[in-house]
């Protein structure tokens, strides 16, 4: 009679690590080569500026809207 067998065998464990392995090692080459970090280091520089000019035209807004909204006496 045959044990019933549970879990993995040590060859599947193997070969599941060795695929592993080789998708990080495709994923930092890919990352590293195809100038992720600049890019990413880019896209946070712009998001900054536009975050900034976002500020200044709000604060120009408000600048530009508040003397309407105190003449019809509207408060904060």
């Amino acid at each position: 009679m045959l044990k019933s067998q549970k879990g993995i065998t040590l060859v599947a464990l193997v070969v599941t690590i060795v695929v592993l392995i080789i998708l990080a090692t495709i994923s930092i080459s890919v990352a590293i080569n195809g100038g992720l970090v600049q890019r990413t280091e880019k896209a946070a520089d712009l998001y900054a500026n536009v975050d900034q000019k976002f500020n200044e035209q709000e604060q120009n807004f408000v600048k530009y809207v508040q003397p309407y909204f105190t003449n019809a006496g509207v408060t904060d």
